[in-house]
């Protein structure tokens, strides 16, 4: 590690601390297994493995603040390599931190899947599928997405890319997977996808089909990632129009594919593919700014029907931890009525904690809007 990279780090990062000179690295036998130097501060290793910071070497817990990370609840390991590539602290976002729950609703099975994973050291992957027609399409998706996304990475580093290879691979391959069965009601089973990668804890890439959805909060307000693909909107229907498809209303005013389907892409559907119900994913890059985003979720539909992206936020931000949080929120979706499976990965970024917000008040216009959509 050359002198000039850590000097320019130095200049980057937005403490008192980063800004004192250091010019090496030293460390003693006796206390390199347990501590060193890094950016003027001490490092202590505790046994559970996590690294505690002390700006003045007297062993009490730093504040994460300093590092422009706000909480120091979540005591996560600065990721040294990825925070000389961007210049900043950057904190190891660890899957154990992540919260994640599904409930049944009022339904008979549950048909959404959710995945956490790590695909390599520096990429992290998460995902949630709501399927319908059947659970086949979800846990195809659940099973074998991972797989798509390592094969497309081989041949591309744009994560932009590879998502929507893997997508488009994913559905090409549930075809032949059903086509084996000989059973025509297989092959209307299909799945929502929203798919997340976190590059070295701050490259933030999301891809999506459906309705399920992804939303980053940044300064305690909510910023939806994702754009749902419905029949509402102009360009998904004249897409479905101009493909031999038509959207019809039902008696609360939801529109659907052919009458069938509320979503204009997903993953399988296969006996709407030829009215224009597509499997290509909108794509987006972030770059995540943990001194201001406090976490991200993914959600499907018997969560965000019910909650708006800012209440899902205010909600989440009440919580001790992703764990509770998840609960919280799958639990508040069945209070507001819904009678979908709903789902939710709550992944903790560098300010969670950093943002409180008033609790929201039931509205009993929720249980009656629900009431028509599941029926």
């Amino acid at each position: 590690m050359s002198s000039a990279v850590l000097q320019n780090l130095m200049r980057c990062c937005r403490s008192t601390l980063a800004r004192q000179t250091f010019l090496s690295v030293r460390s003693s036998p006796e206390t390199s297994a347990t501590s060193g130097q890094v950016f003027g501060v001490l490092v202590t290793r505790q046994a559970s493995g996590s690294t505690r910071y002390d700006s003045d070497s007297s062993d009490r817990p730093g504040i994460w603040d300093s590092f422009g990370i706000w909480d120091n609840r979540i005591e996560e390991p600065i990721l040294l390599p990825s925070s000389i590539k961007y210049g900043k602290p950057i904190p190891q976002v660890s899957l154990s931190r992540v919260g994640s729950a599904s409930v049944l609703g009022l339904r008979k099975q549950n048909e959404d899947r959710l995945r956490v994973a790590c695909i390599h050291d520096n990429l992290l992957y998460f995902a949630v599928f709501d399927g319908h027609g059947g659970p086949h399409a979800a846990d195809f998706c659940y099973t074998f997405m991972e797989k798509f996304i390592r094969d497309a990475l081989e041949e591309d580093d744009d994560l932009e890319r590879v998502l929507k290879k893997a997508f488009l691979g994913a559905d090409k391959a549930l075809h032949t997977h059903l086509s084996y069965f000989n059973n025509a009601s297989f092959m209307t089973a299909g799945t929502t996808a929203t798919v997340a990668m976190l590059r070295d804890g701050m490259e933030l890439v999301v891809g999506s089909v459906g309705d399920s959805r992804a939303l980053l909060c940044r300064k305690g307000r909510a910023k939806k990632l994702t754009k749902d693909h419905t029949p509402e909107r102009k360009d998904e229907r004249l897409r479905i129009q101009s493909l031999g498809g038509f959207v019809t209303w039902n008696s609360l005013g939801q529109a659907n594919v052919n009458g069938r389907l509320a979503m204009t892409r997903s993953i399988g559907d296969f006996h709407l593919k030829t009215s224009g119900v597509i499997a290509e994913p909108d794509t987006r890059w972030f770059a995540v700014q943990h001194a201001n985003d406090s976490f991200l979720a993914l959600t499907t539909d018997g969560i965000n029907f019910l909650l708006s992206d800012q209440e899902i936020c205010d909600v989440i931000n009440q919580c001790q931890n992703p764990t509770e949080a998840a609960d919280v929120i799958a639990q508040q979706a069945l209070q507001y009525g819904s009678e979908d499976n709903a789902t939710i990965v709550i992944v903790p970024l560098g300010a969670w904690g950093k943002h409180q917000s008033s609790s929201n008040v039931y509205s009993i216009s929720r249980s009656f809007a629900s009431s028509g959509r599941w029926a």
